[in-house]
């Protein structure tokens, strides 16, 4: 049993005395572990890094084995997010919540392309945080939790959508919120794609949103387990500036 393709490190792990675990996000293969002999040696520890994109092979003498990787250096990433510590809140939160949520060896591309490009931008392109924030969106879509931020829902109006019921996942009209609108969330313009002047500053609103269905609906989904710290670390370092 084997296969070869590039792949995102999330996690590194020891292993006896000089091996790894790594977790490895692919395109093919989902997020898939393996045994990195060596792992923690001069040579292969400043590679294995979360967030490095690797060419790795994979072998193992069963499919359902645990198996060996070996790695090859593509792309480090750790040069682009030390020294800001936002950036390298969101690579961790982004790793952190991509070993949480999705199965092992599940492939999803599409979820792939959409991370490797988020991890890219980290770092380098200052309106980075509106992209994890949709990439948040995209990961609770992937996941079956996808919102409807289009129309509302109790009026079918698609104007002046300024609310998200926390139940249905649905947006809400400022008419159709009425009395109920100190219990529904707030949607900011940005969640939805309008980019105004601010658009930058409407991410931690959109990330409530977005945290809101993390933990009332994906992580149930997946035992109840707690969505991982790194995601509250990410929002506390957006907020504090």
């Amino acid at each position: 049993m084997e296969w070869r393709g590039q792949g995102i490190l999330l996690s590194v792990r020891r292993h006896g005395e000089h091996a790894a675990i790594v977790e490895v996000f692919t395109r093919d293969h989902g997020v898939h572990a393996g045994v990195v002999r060596g792992g923690t040696s001069r040579k292969l520890a400043p590679v294995l890094q979360p967030g490095a994109q690797l060419d790795v092979s994979w072998r193992a003498r069963l499919q359902d084995h645990l198996g060996a990787f070996t790695v090859e250096p593509v792309k480090s990433r750790a040069a682009q997010v030390m020294g800001d510590r936002q950036a390298l809140a969101g690579l961790n939160a982004v790793c952190g919540l991509l070993c949480f949520a999705l199965g092992e060896r599940d492939p999803h591309p599409e979820l792939y392309d959409q991370s490797l490009d988020l991890f890219d931008r980290l770092g380098s392109d200052p309106a980075w945080p509106l992209a994890y924030m949709f990439w948040e969106l995209a990961l609770l879509e992937e996941l079956g939790f996808g919102l409807d931020l289009e129309s509302c829902a109790v009026t079918g109006e698609t104007q002046e959508l300024t609310f998200v019921s926390p139940k249905s996942g649905r947006a809400v009209s400022a008419k159709g919120a009425g009395a109920w609108a100190d219990r529904l969330l707030p949607l900011p313009p940005a969640l939805r794609g309008l980019f105004g002047q601010n658009a930058m500053d409407e991410v931690p609103a959109g990330m409530r949103v977005t945290g809101h269905f993390l933990e009332a609906w994906m992580a149930p989904s997946l035992g109840n387990k707690p969505v991982p710290a790194a995601r509250q670390r990410l929002v506390d370092v957006l907020t504090s500036g």
